[in-house]
């Protein structure tokens, strides 16, 4: 962090506090700011708690589809909560929605095809544990945030 606590795209992050890894603090900077006031943060706390029932939703639907084994469905729902995780700056989440995308698509992490549909499936469901661990973690983190402004 440079001396006058902006990051490198030039954004001010010294009055934010210290999220974790599983934060892009510049992305959610974005989001805060769009805040009428700093003391309610009525805006960016509806979108965030907003995006909790939509994550919670999502993964009941990545459980159904496991459980259909249907990697068409798993495909759309990573990528759905990818971007809904992203937008919010929410690392870790989004890195491990695009491999439920991926592996949803039949391929490895790198891009390239994988055919055997078992394989994609137990990754999956190694994946969404994960990824559900890393849900629970940032939102207990952004709670915590919005409980303290």
């Amino acid at each position: 962090m440079a001396a006058n606590d902006q990051n490198d795209d030039g954004h001010d992050t010294s009055n934010m506090p210290d999220l974790g890894d599983a934060v892009d603090i510049v992305t959610f900077s974005q989001i805060l700011e769009m805040d009428e006031s700093e003391d309610d943060r009525e805006f960016s706390k509806s979108i965030v708690f907003g995006f909790f029932e939509q994550a919670e939703e999502t993964f009941e639907k990545m459980d159904t589809a496991l459980e259909a084994k249907n990697l068409d469905e798993l495909y759309r729902l990573g990528h759905f909560l990818k971007g809904s995780s992203a937008t919010l700056g929410l690392t870790k989440v989004k890195d491990s929605c695009e491999k439920i995308q991926r592996y949803g698509k039949k391929e490895n992490v790198d891009g390239t095809p994988e055919t055997d549909e078992a394989l994609c499936l137990s990754r999956i469901t190694e994946t969404l544990k994960t990824v559900k661990a890393e849900y629970a973690d940032v939102e207990q983190t952004l709670k915590n945030f919005f409980n303290s402004t």
